[in-house]
């Protein structure tokens, strides 16, 4: 039976199509966001669902070109070390794009906020639920940017630790993601990693289980 609080056919069309198009961008074109992007794109990150409505995000937008390439030289030495770990992939993985933090627009570094511990409702027994809500805060930045034809990149190189101490944050603080945001000259057809042949992705069936975790025979 067909809900009656549905949208339009032409609204869920769209909706589907963004997730599905929906890219982790790693090439950008030169070229500013047009005024009010930013702040439209930080807002629905704020409107996304959140354990206990605790809203743990917060964002750091990096503006200053010494910073920026400080972050950089982070996630080229994290880089460096997770390819000396991957030995016969080594100069394949070498060969990928992981960043566009010099090309890109726009730069937000998310990040977990101090003081999390006194928020028990829906923690108690899942701690990391406040993660979970900052990836649907991040998630519903990538969809936004993808709507309005904006790339952004997910970058997870990096060495938590150093980049807290890079960005002065407080010690029970965490930085979850390295946001590159901006112009594309076009969007990749197929995931990047699909593309340059590095992974391939299963489909939904792989991963349904019924009732109960399969046994392995």
């Amino acid at each position: 039976m067909k809900s009656k609080h549905s949208y339009s056919q032409v609204e869920k069309d769209a909706v589907y199509r963004t997730i599905a198009e929906r890219r982790d961008m790693r090439h950008f074109v030169d070229g500013q966001l047009e005024e009010g992007l930013l702040a439209r794109l930080l807002t629905v990150a704020n409107q996304a669902p959140s354990v206990g409505l605790m809203q743990p995000w917060r964002f750091i937008r990096i503006t200053q070109p010494q910073l920026k390439q400080s972050l950089k030289s982070l996630v080229e030495s994290e880089r460096n070390k997770t390819a000396a770990l991957l030995d016969e992939r080594k100069k394949e993985f070498l060969k990928l794009k992981v960043e566009g933090i010099s090309e890109c627009a726009e730069l937000i570094v998310v990040a977990l906020p101090e003081g999390r511990e006194k928020h028990i409702f829906g923690r108690r027994t899942m701690p990391d639920m406040d993660l979970a809500s900052v990836s649907c805060a991040i998630q519903n930045m990538w969809l936004a940017a993808r709507a309005e034809g904006i790339g952004l990149g997910w970058v997870s190189l990096f060495d938590p630790l150093a980049l807290a101490d890079l960005l002065n944050m407080p010690s029970d603080s965490r930085p979850i993601a390295i946001l590159c945001i901006g112009h594309v000259e076009k969007f990749y057809e197929k995931p990047m990693l699909v593309e340059q042949q590095w992974a391939t992705p299963e489909t939904v069936e792989t991963f349904l289980y019924e009732n109960s975790w399969p046994q392995s025979e």
